[in-house]
């Protein structure tokens, strides 16, 4: 079995532990003879590769840690970028199936071997050398057997054979250093007991892995934060380099089509080896032959080629390659076998199929668009522009997509009067109309600014109704960032009155907050921001995410709330690290949908323009003041204390007292330079007993607690609004004698029923 094994791909990870070696030596010897095996071992490999991550940057905790959580911790503090993390999930997948379900052939280990591979180049250039030279796979030993699938293997390893001989060719010195321990290597391995005592010993490092890990652990925490930054930008750097091979993406490709519904094998299901569409059933066929070449493959819907696709090397620019498959697309060819509309697409009818795909298997990267993600176009209409999406559609979603005409939709809409069981302002006709143009001419992005109080749900509802019921739109996701705004949102779908007594709720399928999954009936599905994270990027474990085609409309209402700077995460957002993270994850549920994304909020602030774009309608306060909607408020009655009026200052050598949050311990901290703070900003950061104590001494002399009015104090945490509602009553009872326990309730997310507070 090892008699002839070639050198490891995998000796550069000597330098970081031996275990990994012995890992990767076993993997590649298993190949041949057990491909099962040869999973196990890689699944093995990158699952201490991960940990030694964590260890490396002060962020591993057990090594009973699942590799999935370990990984979207990782991700999420942005050590092991999201393609990175890609290869690390397939490796894992056909390590589970080889452990679950005795799985894994000669390909996929093949696959295997090169995924660990790159990933161990990764971590070598990472934690090492940003420099290292890999050179090309070396391929290990085929399996000694014939027929077609030995052939095909043969023929996948003989091109990494001359891409080897090639590399060596051009680099005679690295190739004669190479071939001086491969000698070492055989004499070695040709031996059966060296193999048996290399398991044996990865058996016996086990014990002693975990001291190690622990052992890095501590330096890591032990350095300054400025190493984890580093860390963060070498891994990034050397996730750009990566090489995946043209036949790698394809299987990769492979496995993103198949979890997105579609029957495909890339090097089986061939136009050659005699695949053809078959009705009742949804299939990717491989190199389907067109007028100017095959294409990469089309899909079936039935007997009708809905898609082409267009496959790359991960390091091929997507989004051009949209181009190779229009021009798949206008030269796809008549076939008994296959059924083709009575007319083409497009302006001049010269397309034959209507939607085009290309990808490099990469996933999506807003900052890498053109190089990364699914780079998608419907070619039915010159308006439509290509644009990437983070993964697959599903046939049912492109069969919905092909039959929604949205010409038609359009004109419906612009001749549908506003005729519904509440009247609208109009302002809010504007406003509709605004966005209807806006999607009209193709904008994906849309903004719309009016003030508190001048009717935005009203407004939405009469819009999301149009939309539905001209069917420019199949579901849309009503978006909030509190359970209490969906429960507000869910009861005036259902009170409002639209047509012929009939409620919103009696026309279109509603589903609520604690739906997870939308019907095929439903029309209108409301969730929360942080269930659409959780769905959305921390799927379950052997779950899928939901498809990106499951809405083709997302309205965010209030969308400036829960994303502001100084903002407490509840409970229920502990999993997002701060606001960037916040912003980032809220934005990764926006981009993951293939769905236009409208924005309602009365405050836009800088990061909700950066989502939305600038607003296509605005209606401001003074506007509404003026129109005779809104009362104009009283001017503000402004509460000074000594700090906002002379300032928080701190001279050059002054010695401040500072909080060590790492040791726990107060430090005493010399000033190189004079300090000044913005006192707004320290009193949202640092909340102390005495500053509060004086405002709320002060607003119980300006507020009578038994009035049946209402005064809203807005306050910076949950635990912030706690400490004001008891500074708040005792002053009450200081300036009144005595106060009622219920005169003064927090009402926030964390509060028992907050609707029903409300409301009191």
């Amino acid at each position: 079995m090892a008699g002839s094994m070639q050198q490891s791909n995998f000796t550069h990870l000597r330098a970081h532990d031996e275990q990994l070696v012995r890992l990767g030596l076993l993997a590649e010897s298993y190949f041949a003879e057990d491909p099962n095996t040869c999973l196990l071992k890689l699944r093995q490999l990158t699952e201490l590769l991960a940990q030694l991550v964590a260890s490396k940057v002060g962020l591993f905790t057990s090594p009973e840690e699942k590799q999935v959580d370990l990984l979207r911790r990782l991700q999420d503090q942005g050590i092991v970028p999201r393609e990175v993390s890609g290869l690390f999930t397939e490796v894992r997948k056909s390590g589970n199936d080889a452990n679950h379900r005795l799985a894994g052939d000669h390909r996929t280990a093949l696959l295997g071997l090169r995924l660990t591979w790159q990933l161990s180049v990764w971590f070598h250039r990472t934690f090492n050398d940003p420099a290292f030279k890999s050179g090309p796979f070396q391929p290990p030993v085929p399996p000694a057997y014939e027929g077609a699938e030995g052939a095909e293997l043969e023929a996948e390893l003989d091109v990494l054979r001359v891409e080897l001989a090639q590399y060596r060719a051009a680099h005679q010195d690295t190739a004669q250093a190479l071939d001086q321990v491969q000698a070492q290597a055989k004499q070695a391995e040709g031996d059966r007991a060296f193999w048996e005592a290399m398991a044996a010993e990865a058996e016996a490092s086990k014990s002693e892995l975990l001291k190690r890990l622990e052992a890095l652990q501590a330096q890591a925490v032990a350095k300054p934060p400025q190493t984890f930054a580093k860390f963060v930008a070498a891994a990034n750097s050397a996730a750009a380099v990566m090489q995946i091979s043209e036949s790698d993406t394809r299987r990769l490709i492979d496995e993103q089509l198949g979890a997105a519904g579609w029957k495909v094998d890339s090097v089986q299901f061939t136009f050659a080896k005699g695949a053809r569409p078959q009705r009742g059933q949804n299939l990717a066929i491989a190199e389907w032959p067109t007028e100017t070449g095959p294409a990469d493959y089309v899909l079936f819907i039935g007997l009708a080629p809905v898609a082409i696709v267009e496959a790359k090397r991960k390091n091929i620019d997507v989004s051009a390659a949209l181009q190779q498959a229009k021009r798949y697309s206008r030269g796809l060819m008549p076939a008994a076998e296959i059924e083709l509309p009575a007319d083409n697409y497009g302006a001049d009818a010269s397309y034959r199929v209507p939607f085009v795909f290309s990808s490099n298997g990469r996933p999506y990267l807003r900052q890498l668009a053109q190089q990364s993600g699914v780079w998608f176009c419907d070619l039915r209409r010159p308006e439509n522009l290509g644009h990437a999406l983070d993964g697959w559609h599903t046939p049912e979603g492109l069969s919905a997509l092909l039959q929604r005409d949205e010409a038609r939709a359009h004109a419906a809409l612009a001749n549908a009067p506003f005729d519904y069981g509440f009247p609208l302002r109009p302002y809010q006709e504007q406003a509709i109309r605004a966005t209807e143009a806006s999607i009209r001419d193709g904008q994906r992005a849309i903004l719309l600014a009016m003030a508190t109080g001048t009717g935005k749900t009203k407004t939405c509802i009469a819009l999301i109704y149009r939309l539905l019921k001209a069917q420019r739109f199949r579901r849309i996701l009503f978006l909030v960032d509190r359970s209490a705004l969906g429960e507000q949102a869910a009861n005036a779908f259902k009170d409002t009155r639209m047509e012929r007594l009939q409620t919103f709720a009696d026309i279109f399928g509603i589903k609520e907050l604690e739906d997870q999954q939308p019907d095929g009936d439903t029309a209108v599905h409301l969730a929360t921001v942080q269930g659409m994270v959780q769905r959305v990027l921390y799927a379950a474990e052997g779950s899928l995410p939901p498809p990106i085609d499951q809405y083709d409309c997302i309205v965010v209402d209030e969308c400036h709330r829960g994303y502001l700077l100084d903002r407490e995460l509840s409970e229920t957002e502990l999993s997002f690290r701060g606001y960037e993270d916040y912003i980032s994850k809220y934005r990764r549920v926006l981009d993951y949908f293939d769905a236009v994304k409208i924005g309602l909020t009365a405050t836009p602030a800088l990061h909700t323009t950066q989502v939305f774009g600038v607003p296509v309608f605005t209606y401001g306060y003074r506007e509404a003041v003026v129109d005779g909607w809104l009362v104009d408020y009283e001017p503000p009655v402004q509460i000074y204390t000594q700090l906002s009026t002379e300032g928080m200052t701190w001279k050059v050598g002054e010695e401040v007292k500072v909080y060590n949050t790492g040791r726990q311990q107060i430090e005493l901290f010399r000033t190189p330079d004079e300090i000044k703070l913005k006192v707004e900003d320290f009193n949202r950061k640092v909340i102390t007993r005495p500053f509060n104590e004086v405002v709320c001494n002060y607003l119980a002399q300006e507020l009578d607690p038994a009035s049946r009015r209402k005064t809203l104090i807005f306050c910076v945490t949950d635990s912030h609004a706690d400490l004001v509602v008891d500074l708040l009553k005792a002053a009450f009872a200081t300036q009144y004698g005595s106060v009622e326990d219920d005169a003064v309730i927090k009402i926030t997310g964390a509060a028992d029923k907050p609707l029903q507070l409300i409301r009191r």
